[in-house]
């Protein structure tokens, strides 16, 4: 094979990748697998499809090596393959971000909407952590919680912050973070507790992205909000 064939032999595999992601419920359930290791039926109750879609898809995101899978008794369970998959997530994104005026549009309604404070960068946020300045919501359910968190974490899930929120100090500067940076979880946990009339912001993006800086992390269901 000649070197010009070679090149193009890689170019199809790389595009076979690139095709692999190319459909919304492949990437949302991406985002899903980035939380913990996952079985074909969680995935498809938190994306809204059916279980034989959610398999077909996934099976679509392995062939492509963009996840792995292993069998616990008679369920396939699914995590990312590693977290260089993050990383090209992160680059499509800021690709549409700065050059599809559509995605600056959605985003604009998306984010006006609920969120009229910048959200916390990674960085800012640890500082605040060392120095014991903030506390820190995960809003996702509580599986994915106790998969992994950010050090000293509370578990507050979206539908109990009506009522857990009250025993949270009413002084504290509260960041709220979720599945990833377009996750609906923490715009809607910040306006929640805006109205109820806490200082609260969201972390810029959420779990995955934190785990792959290399930034500390803690697992287990030991620090719930109530």
């Amino acid at each position: 094979m000649s070197r010009c064939n070679q090149k193009r032999a890689l170019f199809a595999q790389f595009a076979a990748v690139a095709k692999a992601m190319a459909h919304e419920h492949r990437l949302e359930l991406l985002e899903l697998v980035a939380q913990g290791e996952r079985s074909v039926e969680n995935l498809a109750e938190r994306s809204g499809i059916t279980i034989a879609n959610a398999s077909q898809h996934l099976q679509h995101l392995r062939r492509a090596g963009l996840v792995a899978a292993r069998r616990q008794g008679k369920f396939a369970l699914y995590r990312l393959a590693d977290d260089s998959v993050l990383a090209m997530l992160a680059a499509m994104r800021k690709v549409a971000e700065r050059n599809i005026g559509e995605v600056d549009r959605i985003l604009r309604a998306y984010s006006d909407a609920s969120d009229n404070l910048s959200p916390m960068s990674r960085a800012e946020l640890m500082g605040k952590l060392e120095k014991g300045a903030v506390t820190v919501l995960d809003v996702r359910p509580e599986d994915e919680y106790a998969a992994g968190h950010l050090p000293g974490a509370r578990n507050l899930p979206l539908d109990q912050i009506s009522r857990e929120a009250p025993k949270l100090g009413r002084d504290d500067e509260i960041v709220a973070y979720c599945r990833g940076p377009y996750c609906i979880l923490s715009f809607e946990a910040v306006a929640e507790l805006r109205k109820a009339g806490f200082n609260a912001r969201r972390m810029e993006d959420g779990f995955p992205e934190w785990k792959a800086a290399g930034l500390p992390v803690e697992k287990g269901a030991g620090s719930r909000a109530s």
